[in-house]
């Protein structure tokens, strides 16, 4: 799990952060508006805890435009307003949780722990991890090290279809009719797959794609 934290509370903070570090959960710090709104919509963190009460920031509509931008960092606000008008108005601004201060850091911790099982729970149909490297069909997007790997449409294709067919050997026949969309017998003795192969290799990993008597690749 990795965690952003924006807290001007100063003692708050830096509590807060070795706690969750000393749990071997990487944790940032930050209050400069832009640094960390670039941060929270970047896919790097799983959790932004977010205190609503910071006197330069409109928190309502931040929440907002994270949301609008379709990225899937989960949101606790951390509050000292409790009524039922506040919560609410949290929750519709998309925030995935409301926690009220002061608050017991295990708490916090545990509320963290759940939102993140119940979207990888949601997101399990759309997320395909190999050592480390993710596949997210959602976002059509490659990370490697939550590092995103840029791909052309070609390259994408490819990797998405060997993926899901993890463990199966594949025929260059077949790579050749569910990624280009067609097949004739001098397109399958062509170089061109090797070629692409040769680019995901690269990009990813020399070892992921293992080739079969130069007809057959897997993806172990």
């Amino acid at each position: 799990m990795r965690v952003l934290v924006v807290e001007d509370n100063e003692i708050l903070s830096r509590n807060l952060v070795k706690y969750l570090i000393a749990r071997d959960i990487f944790t940032e710090v930050s209050l400069d508006w832009e640094e960390w709104y670039r941060k929270a919509i970047s896919n790097y963190y799983d959790v932004l805890v977010l205190d609503i009460n910071l006197p330069w920031m409109n928190w309502y509509e931040i929440c907002k435009q994270i949301r609008e931008k379709e990225k899937d960092i989960s949101i606790i606000m951390l509050t000292s307003m409790w009524t039922n008008d506040d919560i609410v108005t949290g929750l519709d601004a998309w925030a995935d949780d409301y926690v009220v201060k002061p608050f017991e850091y295990t708490e916090l911790l545990a509320r963290m722990n759940a939102i993140t099982r119940r979207k990888m729970a949601n997101r399990s149909n759309t997320l395909i991890k190999i050592w480390d490297i993710m596949l997210d069909l959602k976002q059509v997007e490659v990370r490697k090290a939550w590092k995103i790997i840029k791909m052309s449409t070609l390259e994408y294709d490819l990797f998405k279809y060997l993926a899901q067919n993890r463990w199966v050997a594949l025929s260059r026949q077949k790579i050749y009719e569910n990624v280009w969309g067609e097949f004739d017998i001098d397109f399958m003795f062509s170089k061109t797959i090797d070629v692409y192969i040769w680019y995901l290799r690269k990009k990813l990993w020399k070892e992921l794609i293992e080739t079969r008597k130069g007809f057959w690749f897997l993806i172990r």
